[in-house]
């Protein structure tokens, strides 16, 4: 782990794959080997020059209040329990995004936040410093070379996953210096949790409202904070906060459910796959990153009823004709039952580690490279987390409803 920028290169690989070595007894059966993904979304370290520096060279931002943002941005240790999970795992490699989260937060929907919101869960992609520091063109280059850039990498290695886990870290203590457990397990929306539904005009209302109860199956959720107690590590559930609607976990569950309602739709309807109006609709509901102006459009002229220029109407008209389709299809079937209770079902799981435990600070409050003591922590956790990943996969799974 190191604790430096890196300026060196003006754009590393975004979603990295880290290759690591099998390592454990807990190693996942071959068949489920390609099954879990293993990411960190907010250990990396890069901040491209262009954003970093003006046209004269200049910092955009000074460079002691970037430190110190940064600092406090960066899940520290977040890439050891990664590759010590996935070398537990025997996955053979965890990916990590590169690009520091104090430029750029994947884990938000894209936007920059303004100056006067102070709650955490409601920020976008761009955050301070760098959303008072650069001007439109340049919000647009950095969503459009580096947010896209990881989706689109994401998007490679998402299909087929029955798991995917994210692991991040946080402070020690809360704001009231109380301390937070060693492990929490995040799994539900704060609007979730409070008003039993996904927050109307994120996602496109046809997701239906249950399946936000949870983004993990819960027997697999319950099996970590069972290994982990055991362990004498203590976990928490959906706290000291829950998961912002922008969060990979959330937009990969509306993503999945809604590629599979398109599988079981075009069975019955397979003269609808080359059809333009079903495939703006399908863009539309699978546009969780909200990056896709064509797909925002007709999803304003459906639940926002903009009006369309009189040469393009026909074209909305059908759009709106097959969306009515494939809601009535929704509708009149249990696809959504079935999908609830198919063991194919994916299960989004984010974790956090509290930071003391696997990050070590100098006398100043510098991070610093782990030594053996975060090494140990780390894999103790890892270890016991991947033994209920398997224990799930190979006891629990085949006998079990899916999420929600």
């Amino acid at each position: 782990m190191s604790d430096a920028f890196d300026f060196e290169r003006r754009y590393p690989a975004l979603y990295q794959r880290v290759e690591v070595p099998p390592d454990g007894p807990a190693g996942m059966p071959a068949r489920y080997r390609d099954r879990v993904l293993v990411d960190t979304l907010h250990d990396g370290q890069a901040i491209p020059s262009e954003f970093r520096l003006d046209e004269a060279g200049r910092p955009r931002v000074d460079l002691d209040a970037l430190w110190t943002r940064y600092v406090a941005e960066r899940d520290w240790g977040a890439n050891l329990v990664a590759r010590k999970l996935a070398a537990a795992l025997g996955l053979g490699a965890y990916y990590r995004v590169t690009v520091a989260r104090v430029l750029l937060d994947f884990n938000r929907f894209p936007g920059s936040t303004p100056w006067n919101n102070h709650d955490p869960l409601e920020r976008l992609a761009i955050n301070t410093p760098f959303a008072g520091a650069l001007d439109h063109p340049q919000k647009m280059r950095l969503l459009h070379r580096v947010y896209d850039g990881i989706s689109a990498e994401v998007e490679e290695v998402l299909p087929n996953k029955l798991i995917k886990l994210a692991v991040h870290t946080y402070d020690e203590e809360n704001a009231n210096e109380t301390q937070r457990p060693h492990v929490s397990l995040i799994t539900q929306t704060a609007h979730f949790q409070a008003e039993s539904c996904m927050r109307y005009g994120v996602f496109d209302p046809m997701y239906p409202d249950v399946l936000g109860e949870s983004t993990c199956s819960r027997v697999l959720r319950d099996r970590i904070s069972l290994g982990l107690e055991r362990a004498g590590i203590r976990v928490g559930h959906n706290q000291p906060y829950l998961l912002p609607e922008g969060s990979l976990e959330v937009r990969c569950q509306v993503w999945y459910y809604f590629q599979f309602l398109r599988q079981r739709f075009e069975l019955l309807r397979p003269e609808t796959r080359e059809d333009p109006a079903f495939q703006w609709v399908w863009s539309m509901l699978t546009n969780t990153n909200l990056r896709l102006a064509r797909a925002e459009a007709l999803r304003s002229y459906l639940h926002r009823y903009r009006r369309v220029r009189a040469g393009r109407l026909a074209e909305y008209q059908a759009a709106e004709r097959a969306y009515v389709d494939v809601r009535q299809f929704q509708r009149s079937t249990d696809v959504v039952r079935r999908y609830r209770q198919s063991p194919a079902r994916p299960s989004s799981l984010t974790f956090e580690v509290r930071k003391d435990l696997v990050c070590r600070r100098d006398a100043d409050g510098r991070p610093t490279p782990p030594g053996a003591e975060q090494e140990e922590n780390a894999e103790q956790i890892a270890r016991t987390i991947a033994q209920a990943i398997v224990t799930w996969l190979e006891t629990d799974r085949p006998a079990t409803s899916q999420v929600g």
